[in-house]
């Protein structure tokens, strides 16, 4: 299947900022070891959501991203919380 290039937006890159450095290192272990080689992994969304997946990182905390196919690459939107802060 080959490895996907993983790109954070502004909106991630400041979640990932307001994790702790335990959370951190777990999310950037997910994102190279899993989302990279199997970015299907994640759970589908519905609704307004819909073409976007979604990767728990802890039980309150999920990875929202999209698989961008013909360029290799995943879009990470969300690193934080979906069930407010």
């Amino acid at each position: 299947m080959g490895r996907y290039t993983v790109l954070l937006t502004d909106q991630a890159r400041k979640d990932t900022a307001k994790l702790t450095p335990k959370l951190r290192k777990k999310l950037h272990e997910v994102l190279e070891e899993v989302l990279s080689a199997e970015p299907t992994r994640g759970k589908r969304l519905m609704g307004d959501l819909k073409g976007l997946r979604s990767y728990h990182l802890t039980y309150k905390d999920r990875i929202v991203y999209r698989i961008d196919e013909s360029a290799k690459r995943v879009i990470v939107y969300r690193t934080r919380t979906h069930y407010g802060d």
